[in-house]
């Protein structure tokens, strides 16, 4: 029986109940208005609810007398062993071996759609991170927030949401003029400018530039400048895209600053020109000494915001409005961007943004910060001089072991890295200890099928040895789990899941056996918790998958 049939359940015995102490006191009731918990202590039984204390005022009733009538009636329930009433009125609930190890085979026969539910269904969200500056490499700030958006997008999408994965280019401005220069001055065996990129990544788009454009010197000063910028921009670009696939991190959309200003064919008004228009028509645009502002203000920010210059010119708050109301304007109605620890900033200005556009700040938009990381020990970039590469870290701790650690810790924690313990192959390495776990799973099944051990029977009654009763509890939570880090946002509700599930896994492993000892005949029960073996690893697998992490078969 699993946590939705139970409620549901729970709702047919206490409906009747409330009507009958005070008529329609549970006409609007639903099973959602009926939570379930797993007790901390096992002893306690498989589920506790406190409906009986949430109900009890409202159906005029004495709540450890009505939790004792839902229990009573609860009890005559299939697949429902016994039920107690504990405290001021909570209620244990104790299934059935049956009814608790019939999981297994739910698991197995849904494969990688475990886990999945319907809890962002209906959402449409554009989710926003990494989105480095295409003038070097990407460090290890981006790092984080590589591992923890591609996360957050797999949790919201696993839960039903339409998502849309975006990388932000800020590919216009001052920047990519002195990003051009840079490459030029190389080019040409000139020291980096002044407010130039230093690094001998420079050096190398340099080279290839020259590559692809041999004549590049022969053009007029100011086209050697577009062509410097704009190819090695390409190559640049190019390099973060191939850096994030081998991160194992995939973007749908990568969307151009330059598309903001871009006028149109015949002189049509840029998106950043119709911005300021739009905010204006909502009634939150005004001009004084000579420039034009935001009143964003009037949502929380503290102060307004000046959108073009007195010169004429847009500020990049400008771009900001453009491409919000842009995200609107491809059908997203929620927005998530994930910034970096030194964009707090933002928070209130990107929220009373939408606030001026006529969204709803706090339903509309969500600013995640995410907070420093470091890595004990690490060198910083040759190539770069003075960050930590991306490619770097990957090369040196591995992918699985980088995303994994990333995602372990809420987004707002700041963290260090250890890579003494994140290269070791030992349980003090949480991603080996999870990722063992899995390998152990496909073990047995490889162990059972030399032993002629198969799934040809299915005697989920006989799934009764306390290790089995906590296994089978941890694996039902695990859809709860998926859907509650996607409404919150904390892939680490995940990874510490998973680290739970494991150690649950290996004590059950040490305790019950899969295959017979010596001579034994091969019995349903060894069948049954081959079932349950088998369970075990599609959660593994599936939890590790959302993470962006890889479930090994052999270790």
């Amino acid at each position: 029986m699993n946590p939705d049939a139970l409620s549901e359940a729970l709702l047919a015995v206490i409906a009747p109940l409330a009507e009958a102490r005070r008529e329609g006191s549970s006409a609007h009731l639903t099973s959602a208005d009926l939570p379930l918990e797993r007790p901390r202590n096992r002893d306690h039984g498989d589920w506790a609810s406190n409906a009986a204390l949430k109900l009890g005022k409202a159906v005029g009733a004495n709540p450890r007398e009505f939790a004792q009538e839902i229990a009573d009636a609860l009890a005559q329930t299939p697949g429902i062993a016994s039920v107690e009433v504990a405290g001021p009125g909570f209620i244990n609930i104790r299934l059935d071996a049956a009814a608790a190890g019939a999981l297994a085979k739910t698991i197995v026969e849904a494969g990688a759609a475990y886990g999945t539910n319907d809890s962002q269904r209906g959402q449409s969200i554009n989710l926003e991170f990494v989105s480095a500056n295409p003038t070097g490499p990407m460090h290890i700030g981006h790092t984080r927030w590589a591992a923890l958006g591609d996360a957050i997008a797999r949790l919201l999408l696993a839960s039903g949401a339409t998502l849309v994965r975006e990388f932000y280019i800020n590919d216009a401005g001052a920047q990519m003029d002195r990003f051009g220069r840079s490459v030029l001055a190389s080019i040409k065996g000139e020291p980096t400018p002044e407010d130039g990129y230093p690094g001998s990544y420079i050096d190398d788009l340099a080279r290839r530039v020259q590559a692809e454009l041999p004549g590049i010197l022969d053009l007029p000063l100011d086209e050697q400048e577009v062509q410097a910028r704009d190819r090695a921009y390409a190559l640049q670009l190019a390099d973060l895209q191939e850096s994030l696939v081998k991160f194992n991190v995939h973007f749908d959309v990568f969307f151009s600053e330059r598309e903001l200003h871009a006028k149109g064919a015949d002189g049509e008004p840029s998106l950043v020109d119709e911005a300021v228009d739009r905010l204006r028509a909502q009634g939150y645009v005004f001009e004084d000494e000579n420039a034009v502002w935001v009143r964003t203000t009037a949502f929380g920010d503290d102060k307004d915001r000046v959108i073009r210059r007195s010169n004429g010119e847009y500020t990049y708050f400008a771009a900001d409005a453009a491409y919000y109301l842009n995200k609107g304007d491809r059908g997203f109605r929620h927005k998530i961007y994930l910034l970096g620890a030194d964009h707090h900033g933002y928070v209130h200005r990107l929220k009373a943004l939408a606030g001026a556009a006529g969204d709803d700040p706090d339903k509309d938009i969500e600013v995640l910060i995410g907070q420093l990381v470091s890595v004990n020990g690490a060198r910083l970039s040759k190539r770069a001089g003075n960050i930590i590469e991306l490619d770097d870290l990957r090369d040196w701790l591995g992918t699985d072991a980088l995303r994994y650690s990333l995602a372990r810790y809420p987004a707002d924690s700041p963290l260090t890295l250890d890579p003494e313990i994140l290269t070791k192959r030992t349980n003090d390495n949480p991603v080996f200890y999870v990722q063992y776990a899995h390998a152990r799973t496909h073990n047995v099944a490889r162990n059972a099928a030399t032993a002629g051990v198969d799934r040809s029977a299915f005697a989920p009654e006989l799934l009764t040895h306390e290790t089995e009763s906590a296994l089978l509890g941890a694996l039902q939570e695990f859809p709860r789990i998926v859907a509650y880090a996607a409404e919150v946002r904390e892939p680490h509700r995940v990874a510490r899941y998973l680290e739970e599930l494991a150690s649950l896994y290996h004590r059950w492993y040490d305790t019950c056996r899969v295959t017979p000892l010596g001579d034994e005949e091969v019995t349903d029960l060894h069948r049954t918790r081959l079932w349950l073996n088998d369970a075990t690893g599609q959660v593994l697998r599936n939890g590790l998958d959302l993470l962006g992490v890889s479930a090994p078969e052999r270790m």
